[in-house]
């Protein structure tokens, strides 16, 4: 019986860097699974779509598909525009069976990540010493998606045994440069930001900008195309081929 395929899908951004990056992360993810069929999707602004995606495995005489949404967190992406696409996808293919997994979400292997790309900043930078962090996100209109991010923050803080808070690149606040800022009002010099955003694009520039004019001696890349990353797809994938298996 063959596996059910594995579309991975993300976003999608005007940044040329950003569907890069995306695409490296599959690409990460089949040498794990070269038994499996990975595709990538995007929601919006890149080819190929998900409508694409999925026509393309049903012309591969693929009967099911597990979607792994390539989101941080469970906010408007995830609860409308990925349960909106499939629904579409299914009803144009009676008989095709699609399962989403629940987001990648915030998970705390991803701190693991988050330091790497930290160490590579400030190496980068020369920055020896640090008296507080910034984990800075997308944030959304969902307060619970922020909330997640500000408990994630609370865990990294901890680890470290620093200060840090949670800032967010849209609307919710605080922004990562009024983050740096009311830290530095504290007294604290050596203040750093890492980015937990999948891939590079204007939020995560926007934020590194903000931070950077605040005084921040580093702001890490995001978080890109690493192992952990792939990890965590393919444990979602796992767990939505599971859920195909009937009863």
């Amino acid at each position: 019986m063959t596996a059910p395929a594995l579309i991975a899908l993300a976003h999608g951004s005007r940044d040329p860097r950003s569907k890069a990056t995306i695409e490296a992360l599959v690409a990460e993810t089949r040498l794990m699974r070269p038994d499996l069929r990975i595709e990538v999707a995007f929601l919006d602004h890149v080819r190929p779509s998900f409508e694409t995606t999925v026509n393309k495995l049903v012309r591969a005489k693929f009967e099911e598909i597990v979607v792994v949404p390539l989101l941080l967190s469970e906010a408007f992406h995830a609860k409308v525009d990925v349960p909106e696409v499939i629904a579409a996808a299914t009803a144009s293919h009676p008989g095709l069976r699609i399962r989403a997994t629940k987001v990648l979400g915030l998970e705390h292997a991803f701190l693991e990540v988050l330091d790497k790309r930290l160490r590579e900043a400030l190496s980068a930078a020369r920055v020896r010493e640090l008296d507080a962090l910034v984990l800075a996100a997308a944030g959304s209109s969902d307060p619970l998606a922020n909330q997640a991010v500000a408990r994630l923050a609370r865990v990294w803080g901890a680890h470290h045994k620093l200060p840090v808070t949670a800032a967010f690149a849209s609307t919710t606040p605080p922004a990562t440069g009024e983050a740096v800022r009311a830290f530095r009002a504290e007294g604290r010099r050596h203040v750093a930001v890492a980015s937990m955003f999948l891939a590079p694009g204007f939020l995560p520039d926007r934020a590194a900008e903000l931070a950077i004019e605040a005084g921040a001696v580093a702001v890490s890349e995001p978080l890109g195309a690493d192992p952990e990353v792939a990890r965590t797809i393919l444990a979602r994938y796992a767990v939505g081929a599971v859920e195909l298996v009937p009863v």
